[in-house]
């Protein structure tokens, strides 16, 4: 796919690729074989009918493609740029099996993208109103898939979010230069025009319970993500200058630092900043310092380029815009000046031994081989749990050793009567189409028990 030029991409927040044009979205399509058995719907979370919506591309019906796509997934421009297609339907592909695999997330995003530029979305046949009121707590991606399905059940769906904008990780988490909020938005707009009323700026836990919701509703889902963020817990690591992922990026993304002055969020400018972490996160978080103006931006990861758990892409792109890899290094401590502003991280150098519970070569601290790195700005991105603040106020519900909700994985449900979860709360973070597959699995757990069971 086209993409901006590296050199030219560091110096702005606009998408770096380009998309498909309808030419060569069909020449992609083309590449389909259309098998009888597709083992890449197998691969997708949420279901999707991928050989029906690509062999309507091919054919150039793009609005009968839209259609089928929208059957399983309200969210495909979302989906076609941030989902790990590498992990899951595009490694299925047998296409792949000795070629590159058909391009079904850039296919995705096509469609969503052409639909958004006809001005007008088809919407699915009401469905008759089942008079079942359900709440949805947190508009990020489980929430939204959940809140789609049972409004086209016939559902009454009300959202409360507690950010000013809804999306949930989708705008505070990802970077505008990987997901264009403006397509979020377009996104959950679709979603309100299914008829979900969604209000923001409401914290669930703070100014409701789950118990007095469920004085109003048949059923709550709490969909409330992973907005714990975790630390090194190193000395100097409250040193100003040195930030969560979850802060750092809420301030460049939700709170628009990226457009300063028009915006006038404050966030560190360092010349030279370093992230610590491997993951997609930390891609993000590396990337969108080089576009806040850092000279030089270092990712420190404690094993090698080959256990590292972001998406290739994500790596691949980080270094065309010319990030550092300190590989095989972590943090010990953070070193500051006389006014407790970060100056340095002081690291420790690792190698690989046995394999450990992940499965990847367990990082091992070597002995007296500590270094120092000059830095002005650190971000921790080594990972998150899940957002307390719902299991805080609600004693009489199960949570697992790290804070998550406990549901049972065929329906969402929870110990608690009525309450049903899914997402990262459930799993802590993991992926934007995982999210979107709980949601869907609580969305039909949800339409049973309110039908059937109450």
């Amino acid at each position: 796919m086209r993409e901006q030029p590296a050199l030219e991409r560091i110096r702005n927040n606009e998408e770096v690729p380009f998309g498909y044009s309808p030419e060569e979205a069909i020449l992609e399509a083309n590449r389909c074989l259309m098998c009888k058995k597709p083992k890449c719907v197998d691969g997708c979370p949420v279901e999707i009918d991928i050989p029906g919506f690509i062999h309507f591309i091919a054919e150039g019906k793009f609005r009968e493609g839209v259609n089928r796509l929208k059957e399983k997934n309200i969210l495909p421009a979302v989906c076609g740029r941030v989902c790990p297609q590498e992990e899951q339907c595009e490694q299925k592909c047998i296409v792949g099996i000795k070629n590159e695999p058909v391009g079904i997330g850039r296919l995705e995003r096509f469609l969503a993208d052409w639909e958004a530029e006809q001005g007008e979305a088809e919407f699915p046949k009401k469905t008759k109103a089942t008079g079942k009121k359900i709440v949805i707590v947190g508009a990020g991606p489980a929430g939204i898939t959940a809140a789609a399905d049972l409004v086209k059940m016939g559902h009454r769906v009300d959202m409360f979010e507690a950010l000013h904008e809804p999306g949930g990780v989708l705008v505070y988490g990802i970077p505008e230069f990987r997901l264009p909020k403006s397509i979020v938005f377009r996104e959950i707009k679709y979603l309100q025009d299914l008829g979900v009323r969604l209000y923001t700026d409401h914290v669930i836990g703070m100014i409701k319970s789950i118990d007095e919701l469920l004085d109003d509703y048949d059923a709550v889902f709490p969909g409330t993500g992973a907005g714990l963020p975790w630390f090194l817990n190193v000395p100097g690591e409250n040193l100003n200058g040195v930030y969560s992922a979850n802060e750092y990026l809420t301030r460049a993304n939700l709170m628009k630092a990226y457009l300063f002055p028009r915006y006038k969020t404050p966030i560190v400018r360092g010349k030279r900043v370093a992230t610590v972490g491997g993951g997609n996160v930390a891609m993000d978080c590396a990337r969108t310092a080089l576009r806040l103006g850092a000279e030089q931006s270092i990712i420190i990861y404690r094993r090698s380029m080959e256990e590292m758990p972001a998406r290739n892409e994500e790596i691949h792109h980080a270094e065309e815009e010319g990030v550092i890899f300190k590989l095989l290094s972590n943090p010990a401590a953070f070193h500051g000046d006389k006014n407790n502003w970060l100056k340095e991280a002081e690291c420790i150098q690792m190698e690989l031994g046995e394999p450990d519970d992940s499965g990847r070569r367990r990082p091992v601290p070597i002995p007296d081989a500590n270094f120092r790195v000059p830095i002005d700005v650190a971000v921790i991105a080594i990972g998150n749990s899940p957002n307390p603040l719902i299991p805080s106020t609600t004693p009489d519900i199960e949570t697992g050793r790290w804070g998550n909700i406990v549901t049972d994985p065929e329906t969402g449900k929870t110990s608690k009567e009525g309450v049903f979860a899914g997402g990262d709360v459930a799993t802590g973070a993991a992926t934007v189409i995982l999210a979107m597959g709980a949601g869907k699995v609580a969305a039909r757990g949800i339409h049973d028990y309110v039908m059937n069971q109450k």
